[in-house]
C-alpha cells in the first residue's frame, strides 16, 4: 500500500520497555528491524522501579536469546549503542522532561505505548506539555478499553495531543504475513473476484482455536472474556478483509475505508446466534471466582448487510482448550445447480481455505475429481499451496516498521475501532449464560446446532491439512 505521510520517524521511544511484551517481542523486533537498516538512530526506553541501562541490556540480551530468531551479533552490537533508558513515573513531568533531553536533536520521535490503557491519556498528555509529541507519532498497545465508552475516552484523550493520521492503533494479528496474505490473494488474482459474491459462496467460517488454556491469567481474562479478548479486534478484523470491497487506491485510507463500511454493515448476532462457553477447570485457575459466568470460547453467526453478502452467514469461532491450535478460514461454494452424476456428494465440496497460523501461510481449494473405473463418481482433492515462513517477518517487526514510517495500512482508524465496540457491547448485552464444556473439545453442543444445516464446523487439522515440504 502506498504510504501518503513519508516523513520516517527519527526516534522511537518504548514505554513499558522492561515488561513482559517487550522481554518476548519487542526487544526480538527492534533487533530485526536493526538488522535491515529500519531503525532510527535513536532508541529511548521507559519505564519505571528503578531500572538502570545496564540491566536493561542484560535484559535485553536475555530476551534475544530466548525469543531472538537467528540473532545477528553485529546487529546486537548496534541496537545497544542506540538504546538509551529513562527511569521514572509515567505520572510525574520530570520523567517527560528527561525523555525530552534524551531525545537530542531528534524531530519526529514515534512514541510507543506498551503499557495498560489506564495510563494513556496521562502518558499523551505529558508528552504534548513536555514538547516530545511535537511532529510525533504514538502507537497504542491493545486492548483498546473494554467497551465503546472506554474506547471512546481513551480516544478523546489521544486526540487532545496528537491528530488522528498520527495515532497507530496495534493489533499484532494484522501484522502476521498470512493474515496479510488474505488481501493480496483477494486483490492480486482476477479468478477469485467473480466468485466471491453470495451467487457463489453459501457460507463462510472463521475459526481461531487454542489448545491452552488461561496459563494462570485468570485475573486478567476475568476482565476480558473470549468475546472482548479476539473477537472484537483479530477475528472481526479478518471478516472485514473478508467481506470488503475493493479499495479504490493503493493508498492506507483506501483499504481502512472499505473494512469500516463492512463493520458498519454487520448485524450484531440475535441470541440464538450467540454460543458461550467454559472450558471446565476454568473456575480452578487462580483469580477466576467459582461462579464466573465469563466465556472462554465464543461462537457467533454475523450477518453482511450488503448487496455482496446479503443472505450469506459468517461464523466466526474461537476458544481455549479445544484440540488444537490454528486459526482458519473456510469459505464454503454453492452446490452445481444441477446435479448430473449419480452420486451422494458431500456439502462441503467446494471451498477456499486459508490457514492463517500458528505456523504457516496456505491456501487450498477443496474440488472433486473424477475416480478410476467406469463409474462417472468423483472424489474430494485439495489444490494446496504453502509458505513456510523462511525469514519471515514477526508481525511486531512488521507493524514497528510500518509506524516508523507512518505508514497506517495495517493499524485499526478510530472509526472502525469503535464500530466494532458496538457490535460487540450488542452482542454482549444478549448473550445467553455460557455453558461448560469438556476440555479437548470442540466446544458445547449448541454450536454445533447453529451450523448444522451448512454441513457443521470445519474443524482445522493440526497440521494445515498437508505438508509443506
Amino acid at each position: 500500500m502506498q504510504n501518503l505521510n513519508p516523513a520516517p520517524s527519527d526516534a522511537l521511544v518504548v514505554f513499558g520497555i522492561t515488561g513482559d511484551l517487550a522481554f518476548k517481542k519487542i526487544f526480538p523486533a527492534l533487533e530485526n528491524l536493526e538488522r535491515r537498516g529500519r531503525l532510527p538512530a535513536t532508541v529511548v526506553g521507559v519505564a519505571r522501579g528503578g531500572v538502570t541501562r545496564e540491566q536493561l541490556l542484560a535484559r535485553l540480551r536475555e530476551s534475544l536469546t530466548k525469543h531472538g530468531d537467528a540473532t545477528d551479533p553485529a546487529a546486537v552490537e548496534r541496537l545497544v549503542s542506540k538504546l538509551r533508558m529513562v527511569d521514572g513515573d509515567y505520572r510525574e513531568d520530570r520523567t517527560f522532561a528527561a525523555l525530552r533531553e534524551a531525545l537530542g536533536a531528534a524531530a519526529r520521535p514515534c512514541h510507543y505505548l506498551a503499557i495498560p490503557p489506564s495510563l494513556f491519556a496521562d502518558v499523551a498528555t505529558r508528552l504534548g506539555t513536555s514538547g516530545c509529541a511535537a511532529g510525533a507519532r504514538v502507537v497504542v498497545e491493545k486492548p483498546l478499553g473494554r467497551d465503546l465508552s472506554s474506547a471512546r475516552t481513551i480516544n478523546r484523550a489521544l486526540h487532545q495531543v496528537f491528530d488522528e493520521g498520527s495515532i497507530f492503533r496495534i493489533d499484532h494479528f494484522l501484522g502476521k504475513e498470512p493474515v496479510q496474505n488474505l488481501v493480496y490473494f483477494r486483490y492480486a488474482n482476477s479468478i477469485i473476484e467473480p466468485i466471491w459474491n453470495r451467487n457463489h459462496v453459501e457460507s463462510v467460517q472463521i475459526t481461531m482455536a487454542e489448545r491452552f488454556g488461561v496459563n494462570g491469567r485468570g485475573r486478567l481474562y476475568e476482565e476480558l472474556g473470549a468475546i472482548r479478548d479476539v473477537v472484537q479486534n483479530h477475528l472481526l478484523e479478518v471478516l472485514a478483509i473478508l467481506a470488503m470491497e475493493p479499495p479504490v487506491g493503493n493508498h492506507a485510507e483506501a483499504l481502512r475505508d472499505e473494512k469500516v463500511k463492512v463493520l458498519r454493515a454487520v448485524r450484531a448476532p440475535e441470541r440464538r446466534s450467540i454460543v458461550r462457553g467454559q472450558y471446565d477447570a476454568y473456575r480452578a485457575e487462580e483469580g477466576v471466582p467459582p461462579d464466573s459466568d465469563v466465556e472462554t470460547y465464543a461462537a457467533l453467526r454475523f450477518d453482511v448487510d450488503s448487496w455482496r453478502w446479503a443472505g450469506v452467514p459468517f461464523f466466526v469461532r474461537t476458544g481455549k482448550r479445544l484440540p488444537v491450535t490454528a486459526t482458519e478460514v473456510m469459505a464454503t461454494f454453492r452446490r452445481p445447480p444441477q446435479l448430473l452424476f449419480d452420486e451422494s456428494v458431500p456439502p462441503r465440496a467446494n471451498y477456499l481455505r486459508f490457514r492463517l497460523g500458528p505456523d504457516r501461510v496456505a491456501i487450498a481449494l477443496g474440488v472433486r475429481v473424477k475416480s478410476a473405473g467406469e463409474a462417472m463418481a468423483g472424489r474430494e482433492i485439495e489444490l494446496y499451496a504453502c509458505n513456510s515462513g523462511a525469514d519471515e517477518m514477526t508481525a511486531y517487526e512488521r507493524l514497528l516498521g510500518d509506524a516508523l514510517r507512518g505508514d497506517a495500512t495495517l493499524f485499526a482508524r478510530q472509526d472502525s475501532v469503535e464500530t466494532a465496540w458496538e457490535i460487540v457491547d450488542r452482542l454482549l448485552a444478549r448473550g445467553p449464560q455460557a455453558e461448560p464444556y469438556a476440555s479437548g473439545s470442540w466446544g458445547p453442543a449448541a454450536a454445533e446446532r447453529m451450523v448444522e444445516r451448512y454441513g457443521g464446523w470445519y474443524d482445522p487439522p493440526p497440521n494445515g491439512g498437508q505438508s509443506c515440504e
